[in-house]
């Protein structure tokens, strides 16, 4: 027994130093390999089920990029996995571990649809003040997510709170509060659904190139605009280097003369901002109101998948997101137009979920703990 152990940690460490010398285009191949791996295992599971795997492929491939329609539903499912995966990666790329993505998306939709809602009977009607509203509401967005997320940055820098635990307790908070808000204080009376009042007519993203009226290209290139300003951010500047040194030696920063904890509350805050954008994004260019925050989806949570991914790269979150969006799509495709059951399509996505992210998680592991024979 202690021989196979002893000839087991060689292999090991050789696996980890190959997974952490892995190229970005090696890192891609390896994703992309894990995908077809995961489809080919979940078809197998599909034809098991009783069902026609060709056609189950034929209509997730179709549901992704088969036709304008399929293409603008797969882009607008991206944007929201890329701006919330570009929001989880600022943080872990940083040593902090922010999980309530969720929730500061959240809070960041509800306060752009308060605000503009709140504000537009002050304004009058027309293109100018529907332009006034949208950025007022998205900096509302914005500044929400912040501060939501700045509160588990400074419980973990001042207090030394467990930033994983707090970050998804105020995910429920959030959900909760928000939701509580939706059904009393801000609900619609006109409707019985539980909802807020819909932003006014002239509150919309112009479409321009697709006919989607849930996707807008200014909405586009505000992520991609967002995903090079992190990225820059990150390594092109000295705040983003002192962000990503108090994450991971706050002694050493402490040393250099860096306030650590204040950068932890920094870092927490720039990723909660960028989830409040997403939040906006999605109450402004897709929803056009606010409801049970239940029914927003799940997109901070996904974010983290996306973000393992991509490597914790803010660069990398873009395909990574739209492998994503696209798994989204071709699923919603599936249930619409398939019998297939609902469960066995989110089996089949998490599963390619699974395959793609084991490595990198297994990566990080092995970043954290020291595995590897060149790195002790």
């Amino acid at each position: 027994m202690s021989d196979a152990r002893s000839g087991l940690r060689p292999a090991i460490d050789r696996l980890a130093d190959r997974a952490l010398e892995a190229t970005m285009v090696e890192r891609i191949a390896i994703a992309l390999v894990s995908t077809l791996l995961a489809l080919c295992i979940g078809l197998v599971i599909v034809a098991a089920a009783g069902y026609d795997p060709v056609r189950f492929a034929n209509q997730l491939l179709v549901g992704s990029f088969g036709g304008e329609r399929a293409i603008s539903r797969t882009l607008r499912y991206s944007t929201l996995f890329v701006l919330t995966g570009v929001a989880v990666a600022v943080a872990f790329r940083a040593g902090v571990f922010n999980i309530g993505v969720q929730g500061q998306f959240v809070v960041g939709g509800f306060a752009t649809v308060v605000s503009i809602v709140g504000l537009a009977p002050y304004l009058p009607a027309g293109t100018a003040a529907g332009w006034l509203l949208i950025v007022v509401g998205t900096l509302a967005g914005v500044v929400a997510g912040g501060l939501y997320a700045a509160l588990p940055g400074a419980l973990k820098a001042y207090r030394g709170a467990n930033e994983i635990i707090t970050t998804i307790m105020l995910n429920f908070i959030a959900t909760g509060f928000v939701g509580w808000l939706v059904a009393g204080r801000f609900s619609d009376p006109e409707v019985t659904a539980m909802r807020t009042r819909r932003l006014p007519d002239n509150v919309e993203l112009p479409s321009v190139i697709f006919s989607d009226p849930n996707l807008s290209i200014v909405g586009l290139v505000a992520t991609l605009a967002v995903v090079a300003a992190v990225a820059l951010l990150m390594s092109r500047t000295s705040f983003g280097y002192d962000m990503v040194t108090s994450g991971h030696q706050g002694a050493a920063a402490t040393y250099s003369g860096v306030d650590a904890k204040r950068m932890i509350v920094s870092t927490m805050t720039v990723s909660g901002m960028v989830a409040g954008l997403a939040g906006a994004v999605f109450a402004i260019m897709i929803q056009g109101y606010y409801t049970d925050p239940t029914g927003v989806g799940n997109y901070g949570f996904d974010a983290i998948a996306v973000s393992l991914l991509a490597a914790n790269n803010p660069l990398g979150v873009v395909p990574a997101g739209l492998l994503f969006g696209g798994l989204e799509s071709g699923g919603s495709n599936i249930q619409i137009n398939s019998d297939v059951p609902v469960q066995l399509i989110d089996g089949v996505v998490g599963l390619v979920v699974l395959f793609v992210a084991a490595p990198e998680l297994f990566r990080m592991a092995a970043a954290r703990t020291g595995l590897g024979g060149d790195r002790r």
